[in-house]
């Protein structure tokens, strides 16, 4: 058996999140509320003003919350990863789950990824269900939607676009008729994963030059490359996941095709349960595309 950690991102937050966690590690919640300003668990179980939604508040608090809930985890089983991966923000917490950095020091380059992602606006995501890659490129290709990014490919039949406000708008409608099943737009105050976050990596980039990251203990797969890091590239690759696509699918791809050991069992740790929900989706569309095929 090869067990995953998989850790969750911006998304999955929710008015609540923590409350037990943060009774239980009390000196873990004021050191978060000292490295970020204010009160964590505030900003958690109140949203006074709705900054729960704010990715400057965002980021650190889904990052905070996961790192508890392993820290939770790990005392009540015992249990370690063979491998740790996580969906956008969530990539922090598998590295941390990986001795790469601590909570603090994890919390303040977090901290500082979301100041520089919150600077980056004028742009939004959509979520498109329904159709394939191949065809959705195709598809944005024809209609003359460059300025469309592929930003999660978080399923063979869930993908997210980020761009312009009002590319995406129009995208919508043409899409649903080439047969997608639906295209959601995504409550996000900005077009992460896509091109246009590049100023937010060199914003970044002092922070991550000055971080000095451990020695990993186990592999992280890494959402720019969908394989796992090399030690000598955490930097790099920390910095490339803000402006390339999430490679969500073909990273639980390759863990189901026992690339990276035998068995693999999956735990999700942190808010939610969203990232079970797309395993369970790519293995029902695996199984899926092996039936259409039959026999041979």
């Amino acid at each position: 058996m090869t067990r995953i950690f998989m850790f969750p991102g911006q998304g999955a937050q929710r008015v609540g999140m923590g409350r037990e966690l943060f009774d239980r590690f009390p000196a873990l919640e004021e050191q978060a509320s000292d490295v970020l300003g204010y009160s964590l668990r505030t900003l958690c179980l109140e949203d006074p003003g709705g900054r729960l939604g704010d990715t400057r508040y965002t980021q650190p608090a889904m990052f905070a919350v996961n790192a508890l809930a392993l820290r939770a985890h790990l005392e009540d089983t015992g249990e370690r990863p063979d491998l740790a991966v996580g969906h956008s923000l969530g990539e922090y917490n598998a590295l941390q789950a990986a001795g790469a950095f601590g909570f603090t020091d994890g919390l303040r380059l977090v901290a500082a990824r979301a100041e520089a992602m919150a600077g980056t606006g004028g742009g939004g995501m959509s979520a498109v269900i329904g159709l394939p890659e191949t065809q959705l490129r195709f598809l944005l290709l024809r209609a003359g939607f460059g300025s469309l990014d592929l930003a999660n490919l978080n399923t063979p039949g869930q993908i997210v676009l980020a761009g312009p406000v009002e590319d995406l708008e129009e995208a919508g409608p043409i899409l649903e008729d080439a047969g997608a099943r639906a295209v959601r737009r995504l409550a996000v105050s900005g077009p992460f994963h896509s091109r246009y976050m590049a100023p937010a990596a060199e914003r970044l980039y002092p922070v991550v030059a000055a971080t000095r990251f451990a020695p990993l203990t186990v592999p992280v797969v890494a959402n720019a490359t969908a394989r796992p890091y090399e030690q000598e590239r955490i930097g790099d690759l920390l910095l490339q996941q803000i402006h390339q696509p999430v490679r969500w699918c073909r990273t639980m791809e390759s863990i189901l095709d026992e690339e990276y050991g035998p068995e693999p069992e999956f735990t999700e740790i942190g808010t939610g349960t969203v990232l079970t929900g797309m395993l369970r989706q790519i293995r029902r569309e695996r199984g899926a595309a092996v039936g259409a095929a039959g026999p041979r």
